[in-house]
């Protein structure tokens, strides 16, 4: 498995963070992508060092206020094999005055509030990035994606919570389901898993998401926080990302549907870490017919 390693900068200005809009290149549904600012270690450079270069390069700034805010690391997709992450995060002070772009890779810049990052088309490590921060920082209102339907920003107290997960091993391969369900309260309602045979792990994510909506709608739940770990599932529940590939139409357009019969709902995405329970639904099913001899 490769492996990339960058120097990632958090600018704060009050609520708001700093992203760079792309000037070509990393596109995705037909126009530029925006990112934090970021860049790589050259050899030689302490992490702290090339956070500053990076900032400098970019946005013309000297750096004054530098603090190591996180490490992050998480796997991704890149064609058809696996990319290992890893993220040096930075907490950076500037205002606005000294901001202008000094590199020909970016065309504009602009602040945007944590709340309204899923409304601004993402790098997707940014995008995962901004979710992971997002989820630490805890806002006090939720802003709901109605797919078509605009946005509202609802309080999270009357909401449900399920995670969702789908796995396959092998990719394609023996494959499962699972979801986690939680009430308001923070009190467990229900979990489960299913099996669903030889699939792969993207179509599998999103028969999770079918399946925990399912089980909504079964329980009579009208408000729902849904989560999972799989960022291209999120984003293009969120608007962000179309659904480009044929395999995942249908489901998609079937979850949709089901969105129908709820009130309000959102989709966050987490990391593996805080996807645990559904997670092991997902296992426990593959696990149980593999050992059978299924597969």
């Amino acid at each position: 498995m490769k492996q990339r390693i960058r120097v990632t900068a958090i600018c704060r200005k009050g609520d708001e963070v700093l992203l760079l809009k792309r000037a070509g290149g990393r596109l995705e549904g037909g126009s530029p992508n925006y990112e934090l600012p970021q860049g790589k270690i050259i050899f030689g450079e302490q992490p702290e060092e090339a956070m500053t270069r990076v900032i400098y390069e970019n946005i013309g700034i000297q750096t004054m206020s530098i603090q190591l805010s996180d490490v992050v690391t998480f796997t991704n997709l890149e064609g058809a094999s696996e990319l290992g992450n890893l993220y040096i995060i930075y907490e950076i002070k500037i205002t606005d005055e000294g901001v202008k772009i000094t590199n020909e890779r970016y065309s504009a810049y602009k602040w945007v509030k944590l709340s309204d990052v899923g409304l601004v088309p993402l790098e997707e490590a940014t995008g995962m990035l901004l979710q992971i921060i997002a989820t630490k920082v805890g806002a006090p209102a939720t802003r709901i994606m109605q797919v078509g339907e605009g946005e509202q920003v609802l309080p999270a107290s009357d909401f449900a919570t399920i995670y969702t997960d789908g796995g396959s091993r092998g990719n394609p391969g023996p494959s499962g389901l699972g979801y986690y369900i939680i009430g308001p309260d923070g009190k467990e309602i229900k979990r489960g898993g299913e099996f669903l045979g030889f699939s792969t792990s993207r179509v599998a994510e999103y028969y999770g998401l079918k399946e925990g909506l399912e089980q909504a709608l079964e329980l009579g739940l009208k408000k729902v926080h849904f989560k999972s770990d799989s960022l291209m599932m999120v984003n293009q529940m969120n608007g962000v990302y179309k659904v480009k590939n044929h395999d995942l139409i249908q489901v998609h357009a079937d979850v949709l549907k089901l969105l129908e019969g709820l009130e309000a709902y959102s989709f966050a995405h987490v990391p593996r870490s805080q996807n645990v329970e559904a997670d092991m639904e997902v296992n426990k099913v593959i696990d149980a017919n593999t050992r059978r001899g299924t597969y």
